[in-house]
């Protein structure tokens, strides 16, 4: 028997891929503006309520206003795993609306607490689309270029996204417009590019494997493969699933175990530089928030992405993680060296503490940013019926750990010093890899349904009922 999906598999890129590509980034390129723009205004906005630190409630406002987003993420995420079970496509667009709400609302705040709220409801937003995007792209991927994909739609669309924030900010900045109504704009304006692709979000095709292992339309399965792929295929017997989704989490727990810890790991790591690095370590290279952002994401994210692009497929995704978290660490540790060594003495060097900053940052998206961060692992080594299930807890398990960085991380800054908060991230990054190593297998160049046995299962049906597919 053919694997029923072996056409979409070797399907080269095509229209509809690079299509599928703007519509499922824009969301993350959206999460990406609205994930990092807090960390470039979060001072201005703290200032402009009269929040300072002297005031007793200055790291729970930091803490609250930074992690509010991410806490909604990790509610969205449970909420739009559990839809994603009724079709992957039927909620799509739901998720960018919610952003788009989400981010206007940010307009129109008077206070902390509104301010709080309307980025819980844009995290909403945030954590279902972590979860249907990747899903999506994934299963509507080929093979060869799966890790390319979906390290350019929700890795290198991120930092775009980051970039566009800092040179919003930048620009309003330029124009002498006063803070309140800078920072305004600038978190309102995360609503343009979600609005854009809400159209385009309910026209995409619902995915083969959801309605082939899932449904158990058939019908439906070969019209979006005819779709796809531009060819036909005959079936002669049902694709659907039958076993239990427990079934599943009995037999690969360790792998979806693993996938949830990795990307609680990373969030804890990431954020702190996405939330407070802008902010805190900014003032101390002597950089305005934005030019601090710019400045990262030019030199160090965006050419760490086109790496992770050049090497995801042929390297794999298991070297280019574990030596990404190395090199974190790395450069992690030796920036709180430096600055523990120099201070603000006459020898502290703000330029070479950049490069080493920024060599963390380079180092994060060669590898885990674009590996971690967009979920591969959970998309690709959950079978297609628990597929949204398991991203689902990893990105909630993710964004918990953002979450416990924006309370505990500042805390930490403060109260024992940059070196030891550092240092605490780079011990984190290298546990990362460790667990990568040893509980994590290379899915590089294999169908999914290969990676998680499906295609075992479809055979033996094609023993039982005299074969699955007529070519």
């Amino acid at each position: 028997m053919s694997n029923p999906f072996k056409s979409l598999d070797e399907k080269k890129l095509s229209w509809f891929h690079f299509k599928s590509l703007i519509t499922t980034g824009m969301g993350v390129f959206t999460d990406g503006y609205d994930l990092s723009s807090i960390g470039i205004v979060l001072l201005s906005v703290l200032s402009s309520f009269g929040i300072n630190s002297k005031n007793p409630n200055y790291t729970l406002y930091v803490s609250l206003i930074s992690g509010a987003a991410l806490m909604g993420a990790a509610v969205g995420a449970i909420i739009f795993g559990i839809l994603s079970n009724k079709g992957r496509k039927t909620f799509y667009g739901v998720d960018v609306a919610i952003l788009t709400i989400g981010a206007l609302l940010q307009a129109f705040v008077n206070s902390p607490e509104e301010l709080i709220i309307a980025r819980l409801i844009l995290g909403i937003g945030i954590g279902a689309d972590y979860v249907l995007s990747p899903v999506i792209m994934t299963e509507h991927s080929n093979v060869k270029d799966r890790g390319k994909i979906l390290a350019l739609g929700f890795g290198l669309m991120w930092g775009f996204g980051a970039t566009t924030a800092a040179i919003i900010y930048l620009t309003l900045s330029y124009l002498g417009l006063n803070s309140m109504l800078i920072w305004k704009i600038v978190l309102a304006a995360g609503a343009i590019p979600a609005a854009s692709v809400i159209y385009l979000r309910r026209k995409i095709p619902e995915t083969a494997r959801f309605l082939g292992r899932i449904k158990g339309d058939v019908k439906g399965f070969k019209e979006v493969i005819s779709e796809v792929t531009g060819s036909s295929i005959n079936i002669n017997s049902n694709l659907k699933d039958e076993k239990s989704s427990f079934y599943y989490f009995k037999k690969y727990w360790k792998y979806f175990s693993a996938a949830a810890l990795i990307w609680f790991l990373y969030d804890i790591v990431v954020y702190s530089g996405i939330l407070f690095g802008p902010s805190l370590i900014a003032s101390k290279l002597g950089l305005n928030s934005g030019t601090f952002q710019l400045v990262n994401e030019a030199l160090f994210v965006i050419p760490g992405g086109l790496i992770a692009l050049a090497l995801i497929d042929k390297a794999g995704r298991k070297p280019l993680q574990i030596y990404g978290y190395i090199g974190m660490a790395v450069f992690l540790l030796g920036f709180a060296i430096y600055e523990h060594l120099t201070g603000s003495s006459h020898g502290f060097s703000p330029l070479l503490a950049l490069l080493l900053y920024g060599g963390y940052n380079l180092a994060n998206q060669a590898g885990p940013g674009s590996i971690s961060g967009t979920g591969i692992f959970a998309v690709e080594l959950a079978p297609t019926k628990v597929r949204g299930t398991v991203q689902s807890i990893a990105v909630a398990s993710g964004r918990i750990g953002a979450t416990l960085t924006s309370f505990v991380f500042p805390a930490l800054f403060v109260k024992y010093g940059q070196f030891f908060a550092v240092s605490f991230l780079s011990t984190t990054a290298i546990l990362a890899a460790i667990i990568t190593l040893v509980l994590v297998p290379e899915t590089k160049a294999k169908p999914l349904e290969e990676i998680t046995k499906e295609v075992e299962e479809m055979n033996i049906l094609s023993k039982e009922f005299g074969g699955i597919i007529k070519e």
